[in-house]
Parts: structure tokens; sequence; C-alpha cells
């Protein structure tokens, strides 16, 4: 998981920064603008970006202006009908990674934590540095640490459990771990809140990677219509990052919304997404018209 520490924060750092100058410029930098901005000679800067994204840089921009939310709600709009109707299984699929997930009951719940041992550990990921906590059921928080500070993000995950037990032991969850950020491998998580927010989490693993929704397609998901600014809470307490992918969750508006550990890192997530998914629907041989129609 550490293979490559130098490199992968570097990617965020870069993308980071790249997200500020396309603000701050528009869209229309072309490539040696940006590259320059940047401070690099537009062939690194083009193998970067098609390396890492799989897209061209140029491509690249368009994930990370302000209003690629309001593009993806209307290309990439996931209703979660399919999913409300199937009742949110537990077995869902990210990117080529498998996850399973439980839930820990309301009174274990309740009683804050106490009597887990919980093992954590700092991670380098493709959005910079990640700080992970698992039981021995899985990974129970996920956070990133590049906009608000390691201390910071810390001390919000200790809180979430205040009776538990921790030990600093990033051996025991770095395969969890590694298997999140692209690696093989299966991804075990522990679901630890209240009913209401596991089940909000539970319609978040259902949206697809590369696809969007909206809080309010989340609050009539789980039975709850009227409930939007109560799903939004539980979305921004969500405890796993972009394993519980929040960052697909967007206001109706096409406005982003909040995330926890960062705007910027929401962008850089919606973007490393986007690029991907678009990168493989590329790649993918198209199919007989006989079978699109039928859905075979």
């Amino acid at each position: 998981m550490n293979a490559q520490p130098l490199e992968t924060q570097y990617h965020y750092h870069v993308m980071r920064r790249a997200i500020d100058v396309i603000d701050s410029r528009g869209p229309d930098l072309t490539l040696n603008e940006l590259a320059a901005e940047m401070r690099m000679s537009p062939s690194h800067f083009q193998r970067l970006f098609t390396g890492w994204a799989g897209v061209s840089p140029k491509r690249y921009q368009q994930y990370l202006t302000l209003g690629h939310a309001k593009a993806l709600l209307k290309t990439r709009h996931t209703t979660l009908q399919a999913a409300s109707e199937a009742g949110l299984s537990g077995t869902g699929r990210l990117h080529d990674l498998f996850l399973r997930w439980e839930a820990m009951s309301p009174g274990e719940f309740a009683q804050g934590g106490e009597g887990l041992n919980i093992r954590w550990g700092w991670f380098d990921s493709p959005f910079g540095a990640a700080l992970a906590m698992g039981t021995d059921r899985g990974l129970c928080g996920l956070a990133f640490a590049e906009e608000t500070g390691r201390p910071a993000a810390m001390q919000d995950m200790l809180a979430r459990w205040p009776k538990a037990r921790f030990a600093e032991d990033p051996d025991a969850i770095a395969p969890w771990v590694a298997a999140a950020f692209g690696q093989k491998g299966e991804a075990r998580l522990t679901l630890i809140g209240a009913p209401f927010q596991i089940k909000v989490w539970e319609a978040l693993l259902s949206i697809p990677s590369g696809q969007v929704t909206t809080y309010s397609d989340i609050a009539g998901a789980i039975g709850h219509p009227k409930a939007v600014r109560a799903v939004g809470t539980a979305v921004g307490r969500n405890p796993i990052s972009w394993l519980i992918p929040c960052h697909r969750a967007l206001r109706k508006s096409g406005g982003l919304g909040g995330y926890h550990w960062g705007l910027p890192v929401k962008r850089a997530m919606l973007a490393f997404e986007a690029a991907r998914a678009d990168a493989m629907s590329q790649d993918r041989p198209a199919q007989p018209q006989s079978q699109a129609a039928t859905g075979a």
C-alpha cells in the first residue's frame, strides 16, 4: 500500500493545484498554458494525467470545472429506484473491487464503541494522506487529511467511537486499504451508525462508480422522501469516505453540496471516477444492437 507514497500524494497535489488554476483562469486554458501553470513540461503533464486518470489532461480539465457536477446530473444520474426495489442488498461493487459490509446493531452503536478494538494507520491514496480505521470485521473509518490536516482528521475519527480502544496497527488493516485504492482483493466494511444513517450509507453503496445521485433521490430510495435534510446530515456523517461514496451525492440544482473532508477532495474524486468511467467505456467493444435492445 505504501509502495508509492510520494507518487500518490504528488498526484493529488498536482490535481489540487489544477483545480485552483482552472477556477481562476477558466476551462479554456490550452494544454501548454495549464502545464506552464503547473510548472511542468506539456509532455510530463500529459504522461502524468494519462497514466493516472486514463484520459488526456485536456479531457481531464472538463472534469475539474465547477460546472462538472451539473453535467454529471444530466448524463450520469442514478435514481436509485432499482436499488430500492432490490432492497439495497448487502454486497456491492466499486470499480473492480468487491465490497462486503455488515452493520452493527443499534445497541452496539449506542454504546459508543465500548468493547471495540479499533486499529488505525495512515496510508497514501490517490487523494493524499488517508487515515484508515478497522475492527476485526472490516474497515469502519476512512478519512482524508489533505484539506483538514492530520490532527483534525484524527480527532474527528476518534470522537466517533469515544469508548473504543484504539491502537496504531496499520499492518492489520493494510490489505483492506490496499483493495480500496485499486489493488486486487476484497474490502470488508463495518458500518457503525444509527439505523437511519446506515440506511443512507447502504443507499450510497448502491451508486455505481462514475454515476451520481441527489440527496432527494436517496431520501426516496430509503422510504423517507421528505427527509432530505436528514439525509444530507447522514451523508455528511459517513465515516468510511470513498468506499461509502458520499462524494456521489449532489444537490438537485447540480451544486456539489458539502463534503466533510473538503470540497476540493470531492471534486477530485468525481473527476477521477468520471475520467476512469469514460476511459473504460471507450475501451469496451460496442454491443450488438440486438443485445442492447433486449437488455441481454
